[in-house]
């Protein structure tokens, strides 16, 4: 499961604890934009984190560090409950959520960039842009479906559980990555030199 899928299945369970929260659960829509609107500072938080920790624990550490800990938080909102304590609930596991895709996000851009070819770091960036995006609508998709025939709650359950293992697949990033010089030339690229 690429990056493009694990970050699908986050923003897939989005529209489901919509559904969750303002329907069977009975919050205020006030309530629902609050347990959102909060957590969102985790992002600015994490971005702003990324870079030192990257100086002081190195890229591969806090590459894998922040995506077991961005993992992890995806089961939770399938426990979440009405009242005040299902708000906070919300509100805790979209902070820990956000903030790790926070630093995250942007040590894997820089890592994924640096591994890209100069000459086709535009077409990089146009494919990921793309892929995310397809990857994202087809599993909102899937998951509205399978929140039909499950329910809201056990749709984010499965995405939850779902996730748990996709750290694994971070074990090879941040490993030994073709230097630009020894990167094949892409097809409208220059000619090598001699």
């Amino acid at each position: 499961m690429a990056g493009a899928e694990v970050n699908g299945l986050i923003m897939a369970t989005s529209p489901l604890l919509v559904v969750l929260m303002l329907g069977p659960l009975g919050f205020a829509a006030w309530q629902y934009g609050l347990a959102f609107a909060v957590p969102c500072l985790g992002g600015l938080l994490g971005s702003r984190l990324a870079r030192p920790l990257v100086a002081r624990h190195g890229r591969r550490r806090v590459l894998f560090t922040a995506g077991v800990l961005r993992a992890c938080w995806s089961v939770g909102p399938a426990l979440v409950r009405p009242g005040v304590p299902g708000l906070v609930l919300v509100m805790v596991l979209e902070l820990g959520l956000i903030t790790c895709s926070g630093v995250f996000s942007p040590v894997l851009a820089a890592e994924r960039l640096e591994r890209a070819p100069d000459d086709r770091v535009a077409r990089t960036l146009a494919a990921w842009s793309v892929t995310s995006k397809a990857a994202t609508a087809a599993l909102t998709a899937l998951w509205g479906l399978l929140a039909a025939l499950t329910g809201p709650r056990a749709a984010i359950a499965l995405a939850g559980v779902l996730l748990l293992p996709t750290p694994l697949l971070l074990r090879g990033t941040a490993t030994a990555r073709p230097s630009p010089a020894t990167a094949p030339p892409s097809p409208a690229g220059p000619p090598p030199s001699r």
